[in-house]
């Protein structure tokens, strides 16, 4: 044990700090959590999930942890604007890994539970107790399991059966602060049967320290339920994101998740998502714009376990300068899964010889009636096409920013929330052209 045992010591001199901070059903998976860590370790060399994803300069960090839960004045809202134009959200503020309390609380629907996790399940732990660590606690990642030991708050949202949520809910995570710091970050959502929500979650950064974010979301749909669930990092160079989303999926229900990464430090995104009810649909998407040394890496791991569900993945990078990309995306179809539809396609730009993109899609099939395929391609563009825009006018800067666009557009038509496609295409625009400029107190306003 090397790295491992920073993290192990600080579990067992700050236990009774960590119970005293946290509601008494988040503590009591701590200790399963904990073990399941040291036995597992960092993911090293040797580690095929994480072979392609080189974490060991970011752990040597000595980072910081608000054990104590110390908050600062003022509200984040009063200082920080994330606005989409014409996409009235209802805003939420996470900072490193403290919920701020809604300034403005107000009902969203009758029923419907939101705020501090920890909250939240101190106040409701009967209605929260078979959902909070049933997905993430059956995960063997050693980050995930070091969230469960570590986590004291985050965000969560339960939508009551029946219930439909019309507007859009946006969660703002933020890192401040002038010190290196980890930020375990808790999620948990839970959608009942019916019942239907859209939700954003937005990274972004006020300070240039070195940050890590180790960020563990469980999602669970109902049967008919529908949820669209948005995450947009926009953060800096130091920043290193670790997130494990977890989504179980019953009978007939729709699920959307669209990731976007248009500036990051290093990020690693593990999906997990579970079909448990026949007729479940699902779509994911990812979009990654990476350059100078950014690095991003997507894990998508799809179950069918029942039969005649449907899911699709769509994920496209585009890679300059010395950046490195990884997509790993694998579908399982249990052998009682028929009549199961899964289509993968990942497509990756180069624009650059420095740059590198690792591609890893994969199907494993154990029923015999179903319609599965996968496909990945990554290349550069075409010469021919630039010329062609060139003769018309155009400069290579802008013909090159168009054939870029072009590449990408799928991913972002695919977007539901037609005010947030329409700031996407603007965001994306600005970015292929280096426009890309600040307002106060945001970075991509």
């Amino acid at each position: 044990m090397g790295k491992e045992t920073t993290y192990l010591n600080l579990f067992r001199n700050y236990r009774e700090v960590l119970r005293q901070y946290s509601a008494p059903l988040m503590d009591s998976k701590r200790e399963a959590a904990i073990g399941l860590f040291e036995k597992a370790g960092f993911p090293g060399p040797k580690d095929e999930a994480y072979r392609q994803c080189r974490l060991d300069a970011l752990l040597e960090i000595d980072y910081g942890m608000n054990l104590y839960r110390l908050s600062a004045p003022p509200h984040p809202s009063k200082v920080f604007r994330c606005e989409v134009p014409s996409l009235s959200t209802k805003l939420f503020f996470v900072v490193n890994d403290v919920y701020y309390p809604d300034p403005d609380p107000q009902k969203l629907s009758e029923g419907v539970l939101y705020g501090s996790i920890n909250a939240i399940l101190r106040e409701y732990p009967e209605l929260m107790a078979p959902y909070y660590d049933r997905i993430a606690g059956q995960s063997a990642d050693a980050f995930a399991a070091l969230n469960t030991a570590m986590a004291q708050d985050g965000f969560l949202l339960f939508v009551p059966a029946g219930v439909e949520i019309e507007q859009p809910l946006q969660l703002i995570q933020l890192f401040h602060g002038e010190i290196e710091q980890m930020a375990n970050r808790r999620n948990l959502v839970i959608i009942e049967d019916g019942a239907s929500a859209k939700l954003m979650i937005c990274d972004h950064s006020m300070t240039q320290s070195s940050c890590f974010s180790n960020q563990v979301t469980e999602v669970f749909v109902g049967k008919k339920a529908r949820l669209e669930y948005y995450e947009l990092e926009m953060t800096h160079p130091n920043n290193a994101r670790l997130s494990n989303t977890f989504i179980d999926q019953q009978a007939s229900s729709s699920v959307f998740v669209n990731g976007i990464t248009l500036n990051n430090g290093v990020s690693r995104n593990n999906l997990n998502l579970r079909m448990l009810g026949e007729q479940a649909e699902s779509m994911l998407s990812g979009l990654c714009l990476l350059d100078s040394h950014q690095f991003a890496d997507y894990h998508v791991d799809v179950e069918h376990v029942v039969p005649q569900c449907t899911s699709r993945q769509l994920y496209k990078y585009i890679l300059d300068d010395e950046s490195r990309g990884v997509f790993a995306g694998k579908v399982l179809v249990h052998p009682n899964a028929q009549k199961t539809s899964a289509y993968q396609s990942n497509a990756n730009l180069c624009n650059s010889s420095r740059a590198r993109m690792n591609a890893l899609p994969q199907l494993e099939i154990y029923a015999d009636d179903v319609k599965c395929s996968h496909g990945s391609a990554t290349g550069q563009i075409d010469e021919n096409a630039l010329f062609y825009m060139r003769s018309r006018g155009l400069s290579e800067q802008e013909a090159r920013a168009m054939l870029k666009f072009a590449f990408v557009a799928d991913v972002i038509e695919g977007i539901q929330l037609i005010p947030l496609k329409n700031r996407i295409h603007n965001l994306v625009g600005k970015r292929f052209r280096k426009q890309m400029s600040a307002c106060a107190g945001c970075d991509i306003c």
